[in-house]
């Protein structure tokens, strides 16, 4: 299409020939353009947020649903910086993401001028990309390589700045289609050398799940998996990245892990990671696995080149894209199956399923347990940061990919948000974003967003009246001595009601699975408020911590 339009026009067209569907935004000035240029796009779903972190999460969790670049507006200085806490999250979940910031007028530039940042400046350590455009003839080249640089690779966010007189210049664009993404199979010799070493390994363990893994990738590992009998575990926050009933399967890593499973990755003698970076949570800070990993062969196959050896010694590096690599190797038909699969399995079946606790008078273990009894196994859990998720971590069994929203860094506020971008993508599936009393309040105003767009999904408030995990270092650091953990909350649950959900308290353990069945027999966003004592937050779990900002 080369007919005269305005910059916000070409924006829009040449997103939609990307194949965007769904923009998240809170409104502002700098790019009524585009918001014009919207208003005769129904092809495109525009979900108006409440405040810009909330919009970023949504597009960081639409980006988890579908593979492809969650999309968010916002405007210059106090909404980009709102926002910035998306794209953080996104870069270090590995997850495609745009953001479009409406920036000032390219003559106003350098005068420090209303609301005025450096965006490209601001954006440059945390995005794989950040840009501006100048010209809005060249709208849909930026678009088209934004989309595939976010998605190339290890995919990531970019950041494109949008000067408000620039998406208002009316000018003639050749739209651009999109880009294939170039996959990269992976070498051959490498994948014989990796067979190799697997048939000759006494003690081998995969750990899988980050970048550029999907459902497709999970079923081709399973099934190659299965057959060789080999254990296979989940980095932080990827426990869907093998459905829970594979029976090879042998539990996440992360903050609180299995102590069994502990104990099977260090006496491994041989690592296969596949997708994942091996970062601080997953690796227990650098100590699981070493850096230099002494003993232990490591066979590191991640889809980013610039990812292999930089900061973890691979014995074996296999530069693939996940879905790829994951076909080839389920043709893998070599080797003698081995009983540690199974093993690690029922070690990892006993450690999910909750004993009943005495004197607790509601007993997180058992909630989750109840919700496992009454949900899909296709439910979504989302989730943000805080002690409270490690009961779900731990005993929820995870379906296939997406089933765990959860960002690995560890930003508090995340599931909300991340609940209702899941809500509008999968409407026919069950929702449930669980977040402590301080993860709540950081975005339970996108509670307005969820209704104002007809989102069904349950939320699940433990309030504990504290920020749990920080007052647990303390504890541990400073012995008697809480100082700025202490919380007193709201009504949780006249909260939502007040938003226009429905909602129920529950404080005592024989209370929460008739609340949940009855949640379940209501429409759009229901709220359960649990209230507990602080007194227990990691009693039954063995948490360490999930570090929270």
């Amino acid at each position: 299409m080369t007919q005269l339009r305005t910059g916000g026009r070409i924006l829009v067209d040449n997103l939609m020939a990307q194949g965007c569907d769904r923009i998240f935004h809170v409104p502002g000035e700098s790019f009524l353009a585009v918001l014009d240029a919207l208003h005769d796009t129904p092809e495109i779903d525009l979900v108006t947020c409440r405040q810009e972190g909330g919009a970023a999460f949504m597009a960081c969790a639409d980006a988890a649903m579908t593979g492809r670049p969650g999309v968010c507006f916002v405007t210059r200085g106090p909404g980009a910086t709102n926002a910035s806490i998306g794209v953080h999250v996104a870069m270090q979940d590995s997850q495609p993401m745009l953001l479009f910031i409406g920036d000032v007028d390219r003559g106003m530039r350098d005068r420090e001028g209303f609301q005025e940042v450096d965006l490209p400046a601001m954006f440059a350590p945390l995005a794989k990309w950040a840009t501006r455009i100048e010209d809005a003839a060249r709208i849909p080249e930026y678009v088209a390589r934004a989309w595939n640089v976010a998605i190339s690779g290890r995919p990531g966010p970019v950041v494109i700045a949008l000067p408000e007189d620039m998406l208002l210049d009316v000018v003639e664009a050749v739209d651009r289609p999109p880009l294939p993404r170039l996959d990269q199979a992976p070498d051959a010799r490498a994948m014989q050398t990796l067979s190799a070493l697997l048939d000759s390994a006494q003690r081998p363990i995969a750990i899988v799940g980050g970048a550029d893994w999907n459902a497709a990738a999970g079923a081709h590992f399973a099934a190659f998996a299965e057959r060789r009998g080999l254990p296979v575990a989940t980095a932080f926050r990827r426990q869907d990245a093998l459905p829970a009933g594979c029976p090879v399967y042998a539990g996440n890593l992360g903050y609180g892990p299995n102590p069994k499973l502990v104990a099977r990755i260090k006496a491994a003698d041989l690592l296969l990671v596949v997708g994942a970076r091996l970062g601080e949570a997953t690796t227990d800070g650098y100590t699981l696995v070493t850096p230099d990993h002494p003993g232990q062969t490591l066979i590191h196959v991640h889809p980013d080149p610039g990812e292999l050896s930089r900061v973890y010694h691979a014995d074996v590096a296999i530069c693939a894209d996940m879905p790829s690599f994951a076909a080839a190797i389920a043709l893998d038909n070599r080797g003698t199956p081995s009983r540690l699969g199974a093993e690690a399995h029922a070690e990892w079946r006993a450690w999910s399923t909750p004993q009943p606790r005495e004197g607790v008078a509601l007993d997180l273990g058992q909630c989750v347990a109840a919700m496992r009894e009454a949900m899909p196994a296709d439910t979504i859990i989302c989730n943000g940061a805080g002690n409270f998720s490690g009961w779900w971590h731990r005993y929820w069994h995870y379906g296939a990919q997406p089933s765990q929203l959860a960002p690995t860094a560890g930003a508090m506020g995340y599931g909300v948000p991340a609940a209702v971008a899941a809500a509008l993508r999968a409407p026919e599936r069950q929702v449930v974003a669980v977040a402590g009393d301080g993860d709540f309040l950081m975005n339970g105003q996108e509670l307005a967003t969820a209704v104002q767009h007809g989102a069904n999904l349950i939320v699940i408030v433990v309030d504990n009246a504290a920020y749990g995990t920080i007052r647990m270092h303390q504890e541990r650091e400073f012995p008697a001595r809480l100082s700025g953990t202490t919380l007193r909350n709201p009504d949780f649950a006249a909260l939502a009601r007040a938003f226009g959900g429905w909602a129920e308290t529950v404080e005592r353990t024989q209370d929460f699975a008739p609340a949940l069945d009855r949640a379940l027999h209501q429409s759009g966003v229901r709220l359960l408020h649990l209230k507990t004592d602080v007194e227990i937050i990691t009693a039954a779990t063995t948490i360490t911590a999930i570090r929270n900002r």
